[in-house]
């Protein structure tokens, strides 16, 4: 297929690399990261996951070029995969998916919820300081070619660029409360950028709060899903707290807008809060991509939501911020905490 889009100036890291989103394919300057959605699925291959849902299996990298090919056609030029450890993640997939369509990929470490493992996964019999080092090694050396589901580990040159946590609810559980201790401590060792996952929308506050507790400042921290919450307090206070909100459920409601997503989205910029909301889709179902022959497509977020957002009487340029600008302060590494 033909492309027209060239592939980002990714930067083998050298020295410090404050400033910069590291990518599955090398570093990039935060400046030129571009239009980026930072929740997504491309490759989801969890047959834990698959077998009672079916629509989430996102295995074939043929397919997601597809979808992402069609996102970069409208502007789209960087994308998080949010799966963690051993949930279904292929960092060898997300590189040549980011190789073919010239789209920035970043990849996740860390970890989901328990239901994504089981109740003897390895992951709930290890110590916090042993997790951590495993989401540092993601980081610094290179992700599992094995996805940390095999009897040995070998690293690949596919760096992680972001870490994962998931609470359950407005109060997180004992083993939820060890995952955040762990992703607070490598966080603090990498200068990486933590991504949670909000249950229904809630457990924000606490989130913030523990992973204050632990070294973790909310300007490094960006929470998913709070528009399932339609509740401009809520909103405020986590956005007030300096966190970055994660707004990915218009998609959801394409033809029914303005969705919660879109007002609530109004309702922090009239606030003086539209540099801490960023767009995405987490879009991990077959019947929401083209390429399965679901729609309305990835690539509506870009190509159809910001002018839902104007009519509401969002300017263009803070629309464009959510896209470009926001993703960029949100990804850029910083400087680690602890040595």
């Amino acid at each position: 297929m033909d492309r027209t889009i060239q592939a980002p100036a990714y930067q083998e890291p050298s020295g410090s690399a404050i400033g910069m989103v590291r990518t599955v394919l090398g570093d990039l300057p935060a400046a030129d990261l571009g239009a980026c959605y930072p929740h997504e699925h491309l490759i989801l291959d969890s047959i834990l996951i698959s077998t009672g849902h079916p629509h989430i299996l996102l295995d074939d990298a043929d397919i997601t070029t597809r979808e992402v090919n069609e996102c970069a056609a409208v502007g789209v030029r960087a994308m998080v995969d949010a799966m963690p450890c051993a949930s279904g993640r292929d960092v060898l997939r997300l590189a040549e998916v980011s190789r073919r369509t010239g789209v920035a990929v970043l990849a996740m470490t860390g970890l989901h919820h328990e239901r994504y493992y089981g109740p003897r996964h390895w992951s709930i019999r290890i110590p916090v300081e042993a997790l951590a080092d495993l989401f540092v090694a993601d980081v610094v050396e290179g992700v599992d070619a094995f996805d940390y589901t095999g009897p040995i580990v070998s690293r690949t040159e596919h760096r992680a660029g972001i870490i994962k946590l998931a609470t359950s609810g407005e109060v997180a559980t004992l083993r939820e409360v060890q995952v955040l201790e762990a992703v607070a401590l490598a966080a603090r060792r990498t200068g990486i950028p933590v991504l949670t996952h909000l249950e229904h929308g809630r457990g924000g506050v606490q989130q913030l709060e523990l992973l204050d507790r632990n070294g973790i400042p909310p300007s490094q921290v960006v929470l998913s899903h709070p528009d399932k919450v339609d509740d401009v307090a809520y909103h405020r206070e986590l956005a007030q707290a300096g966190a970055f909100l994660e707004y990915d459920q218009a998609i959801r409601h394409a033809d029914s807008q303005p969705s919660v997503s879109a007002r609530m989205a109004l309702a922090l910029v009239e606030e003086g809060l539209a540099s801490q909301i960023v767009l995405s889709t987490d879009g991990a179902r077959r019947t929401l991509w083209h390429a399965y022959d679901g729609t309305p497509g990835l690539a509506w977020l870009l190509r159809d939501f910001p002018a839902v957002l104007t009519a509401l009487g969002i300017d263009a340029a803070t629309v464009s911020d959510m896209f470009v600008a926001n993703p960029a302060r949100l990804l850029a590494l910083r400087a680690p905490a602890d040595a």
